[in-house]
């Protein structure tokens, strides 16, 4: 799928823009703070419903403003031409797409699937577990169409039980909220456990040629409880004194977690940043190839600041992976036009100063 025209209105330093990009690369140079970031924290709204920096709240609306808005029209796998956008409040949010009010934020954020890699992708591999949660999550959403009922049917049931939880239940008023978190727990795992397996491959084939010196690449899981030894309603029963003491619920797939090690010595307390942030890029790219093969069709991607996160061979080997790819990828970066020419010719330029925009004569 591609973007074929952006606008957003009170988006940090922006009043507004107006781009119309290409299929292919897409260029945001300017200096530090000049706002390119903002630009791809559009694209990135438009996939998530949020900011890969925090919060909407948090600084993305333009100071003296009540709300951003965005705006885009967009060609599909097939060639079809829509259009949507969806304005925020930082509380609030509404949304329309081809003129009808959308009132799920999944539905919205599923027609755009958007990828990014940015100064802070490295917290994937040494972060909290969260934030690996949400990397399977994403994909499974996007290729699964199981995920998502059985997604919210489990968070439901943590909510529910979590809330029986602080009024000190019986064991009786337990068990039925046991029975639903149980099963839909089980449901969750095994997708995301059966998702992993799939990835491992293709981030070994892809991490292979970015640090062939690293060795075997392998993805352990931990399912959020002793899976080996019991299964997840045992493990509530076993648990249920202690999450009646402290008001919530200490094992399940809200827990899980999965680690990368490299041949088998290396793995989350050993990574330096700058390996970590390999993994995370050889992670992602992973990812974009299995949504390729599942799907048909490529996702956005976009990538911060990307020369400055990465050295000069790595750099290289990453611009030769996204000239060969079919996706529409925005980069921004600080860097001169020279040193894209010779791998995107035919890349969109977009200069970004102090809140505005302009494209170069002939682009």
């Amino acid at each position: 799928m591609q973007l074929i025209r952006l606008q957003a209105f009170d988006l940090r330093c922006f009043q507004e823009f107006d781009l119309t990009p290409v299929s292919g690369v897409n260029l945001l140079l300017g200096a530090n703070g000049a706002g390119k970031t903002s630009i791809l924290e559009a694209i990135h709204i438009l996939g998530y419903g949020r900011s890969f920096r925090g919060r909407i709240r948090d600084g993305l609306i333009r100071q003296g403003a009540g709300q951003l808005r965005i705006q885009t029209r967009w060609l599909t796998d097939t060639g079809m031409a829509q259009q949507a956008g969806i304005q925020h409040t930082g509380s609030d949010w509404q949304a329309r797409m081809n003129g009808a009010d959308v009132d799920n934020l999944g539905r919205f954020c599923e027609q755009f699937p958007v990828l990014s890699f940015d100064p802070g992708s490295h917290e994937l591999i040494i972060g909290a577990s969260e934030v690996r949660r949400r990397f399977v999550d994403w994909a499974l959403f996007h290729v699964e169409p199981e995920f998502h009922p059985v997604w919210r049917r489990f968070n439901r049931a943590l909510k529910q039980r979590n809330a029986l939880l602080k009024t000190q239940p019986g064991t009786q008023e337990l068990a039925s909220w046991d029975q639903e978190f149980a099963e839909a727990g089980d449901s969750l795992h095994h997708l995301r456990k059966l998702y992993l397996k799939t990835l491992e491959p293709v981030m070994q084939r892809i991490l292979s040629r970015f640090l062939p010196e690293c060795g075997d690449l392998s993805l352990s899981y931990s399912a959020g409880w002793r899976e080996q030894q019991m299964s997840l309603l045992d493990a509530l029963r076993l648990n249920r004194d202690r999450d009646i003491q402290s008001g919530f619920c200490g094992v399940g797939p809200h827990r899980a977690d999965w680690q990368p090690s490299l041949d088998g010595r290396l793995h989350q307390g050993h990574f330096s940043r700058g390996q970590a942030k390999l993994l995370a890029l050889a992670a992602l790219l992973a990812q974009t190839e299995d949504f390729v093969a599942k799907k048909g069709f490529w996702p956005i991607l976009c990538f911060d600041d990307l020369a400055s996160e990465l050295d000069q061979a790595h750099f290289s080997q990453v611009l030769t992976w996204l000239a060969e790819s079919q996706a529409q990828i925005w980069i921004s970066g600080t860097e001169s036009l020279p040193v894209y020419q010779e791998r995107f010719p035919r890349a969109k330029l977009f200069h970004v100063e102090h809140g505005q925009i302009q494209t170069p004569a002939g682009e």
